[in-house]
């Protein structure tokens, strides 16, 4: 059994995922590998205390990276939109830069 912090492992803060927060009132995590979209919704509802209206995932595949001649991979991750219902307050987990 994973608790809700361990499904949820940070906010994506980029300049896309902070886009899709201002104008689709959704939140964009990077989340366990594992985890359901029920889990993901349970997580967000427990947390934030907020009512989820859909989550999207997408597995993200990892980059090769180099350092010198020496080559290898960055992890495989899971990606996760959480749609918030209308009238739900927006979490505020970073100011939008």
């Amino acid at each position: 059994m994973k608790t809700p912090y361990q499904i949820l492992r940070r906010p994506i803060i980029t300049e896309k995922g902070l886009e899709v927060k201002e104008k689709h009132r959704t939140l964009c995590f990077q989340v366990h590998p594992d985890a359901t979209k029920i889990e993901i919704r349970e997580a967000v509802q427990k947390i934030f205390k907020a009512k989820v209206a859909s989550v999207r995932t997408a597995n993200m595949p990892g980059k090769m990276r180099r350092r010198g001649r020496m080559t290898g991979y960055r992890s495989d991750w899971k990606k996760a939109y959480v749609k918030l219902k209308a009238g739900e307050k927006m979490p505020e987990y970073a100011e939008n830069i």
